[in-house]
C-alpha cells in the first residue's frame, strides 16, 4: 500500500504561509482497527493515537491526519488576534547524540533531519473571524468519533495583569467551544515566545489563575493544559496543586529548550532558546510522565496524562502507556512520516499487543 501511495508532509524548506495554503486532501486508505476500549478525557475514541498542536494548521491538515489513523486532532494554537509566524527556519534539524536531559547548553544544527529538530514558529494565528469558521467546518467534517481539540493561547500585552492574560485565554476558549471544539487545550509551554504565555507552566500561581478562568468559561468541556519539561518533581508538585481543581488532563512534554549553534559557530535564533522536539526528548518525557502519574495517584486527583515527545514506534507508545498516559500524541514523527499512524495501528490490531490485553487500560 505505502509503495503506491504518495504521502504529503509539511515542507520545512517553505514558509508557514506556503504550507498553510497547500494542505493535502484526506486520503482513501484502509485504517486498521485498534483492539481495546479507548477514551480521550472521557470521550470515546478508537485508539490512543492523536496529533498535538503544531502540525494541524487548518481544517484540511486536520482532515488529512484524521484519514491516516489519528483519532484526536489538536488544531494549531489560536489567538484572540492575528499573529504572524516567525521567519524561517521554523523547523531546524539538530544533532542529538544522546537523549536530552534539560541541562544542555546547546545543540548543533544539521542540514538533514535525523530525528530531532528545533521548533521556531512563535505560535502564529489567523484572526478569530477566520479560525472560528475553520474550526466549525473542521468539526462538521470529522467523523463523529474523531475528537477535535483546539489549542488556545493569550496574546500578552505589556500592561496586562495576569487576570487580563487569563481572560484572553478564556475568550479564545469560549470561541473554540462555540465553534464545536470537543476539548480545549491551553498552551502553557512555547519556549520560542519571550512573554509569560510561553512558559506559564513554570509559574504555578499564574497557571492556576488562568486554569480557573478558562474552566469557568468552558463549563464541563474537557480541559487540557500543555506543559514543557519540568526541572524537578518539586516543580511538578507545585504546578499540579495549582491546576488540579480545574483541569481534566495534562499534555507533556512539549519540548526541551536549549540554544542552537549553526555553521562557523554562529548561534541561530539570535542566541535565544528554542524547543527541541523529536526522538531526542523521548526518555526525559516518558520519565516525566511516570513520576507525574505517581504524584497524581498520591493525591487521588482525577487528572489524565497525555504522552507527547519522541514517539516513533510502538515501543514508545507502550512506554508512555506503561508510565501512566491514557493517550499519546505524535508531531515530529507524523510530520516526517505521515504513514506512522497507520504503521502503529497495524501493530495494535490483536490482543497480542499488550495495550489491548486490558480493554479498560485507558479508563
Amino acid at each position: 500500500m505505502s509503495g503506491s501511495q504518495s504521502w504529503s508532509t509539511y515542507d520545512r524548506r517553505q514558509t508557514y504561509e506556503w504550507n498553510y495554503a497547500r494542505a493535502p486532501d484526506p486520503v482513501e486508505v484502509e485504517v486498521p482497527q485498534v483492539v481495546g476500549r479507548w477514551n480521550f478525557c472521557g470521550l470515546p475514541v478508537d485508539s490512543p493515537l492523536g496529533i498535538p498542536a503544531g502540525p494541524l494548521l487548518n481544517r484540511k491538515w486536520c482532515l488529512y491526519y484524521a484519514s491516516l489513523g489519528f483519532d484526536v486532532l489538536t488544531y494549531k494554537t489560536v489567538r484572540s488576534r492575528a499573529h504572524d509566524c516567525y521567519q524561517r527556519p521554523n523547523l531546524q534539524p539538530v544533532l542529538v547524540s544522546a537523549q536530552l536531559t534539560g541541562n544542555e547548553i546547546q545543540v548543533s544544527a544539521t542540514d538533514s533531519m535525523r530525528g530531532s529538530w528545533a521548533v521556531s514558529f512563535g505560535m502564529p494565528s489567523r484572526s478569530p473571524d477566520v479560525w472560528r469558521v475553520d474550526v466549525e467546518r473542521t468539526r462538521d467534517a470529522l467523523p463523529a468519533k474523531k475528537r477535535l481539540s483546539v489549542s488556545v493561547v493569550a496574546t500578552v500585552q505589556p500592561d496586562w495583569s495576569i487576570d487580563a492574560v487569563a481572560e484572553d485565554y478564556a475568550q479564545c476558549a469560549r470561541w473554540a467551544v462555540e465553534s464545536g471544539a470537543d476539548c480545549i487545550e491551553t498552551n502553557f509551554s512555547c519556549p520560542n515566545v519571550a512573554t509569560c504565555d510561553g512558559q506559564l507552566y513554570q509559574e504555578p500561581a499564574a497557571a492556576g489563575i488562568v486554569a480557573a478562568t478558562v474552566r469557568d468559561a468552558i463549563g464541563g468541556v474537557p480541559y487540557i493544559i500543555k506543559v514543557g519539561h519540568l526541572r524537578s518533581q518539586a516543580d511538578g508538585v507545585t504546578l499540579l496543586d495549582a491546576v488540579a481543581p480545574y483541569v481534566d488532563a495534562i499534555s507533556m512534554t512539549n519540548s526541551i529548550a536549549t540554544t542552537v549553534q549553526g555553521a562557523a559557530n554562529q548561534m541561530l535564533f539570535d542566541g535565544q532558546k528554542r524547543g527541541i522536539c523529536g526522538a531526542g526528548i523521548a526518555t526525559a518525557s516518558i520519565d516525566q510522565t511516570s513520576w507525574m502519574a505517581q504524584l497524581i495517584g498520591q493525591r487521588k486527583a482525577d487528572i489524565r496524562l497525555i504522552g507527547v515527545g519522541g514517539i516513533g514506534s510502538l515501543v514508545e507508545v507502550n512506554q508512555y502507556l506503561d508510565a501512566g498516559a491514557h493517550a499519546v500524541q505524535l508531531a515530529t514523527a507524523a510530520m516526517t512520516d505521515p504513514e506512522i499512524g497507520l504503521k502503529l495501528r497495524r501493530s495494535m490490531t490483536d490482543s497480542s499487543w499488550r495495550g489491548g490485553c486490558d480493554t479498560n487500560r485507558s479508563q
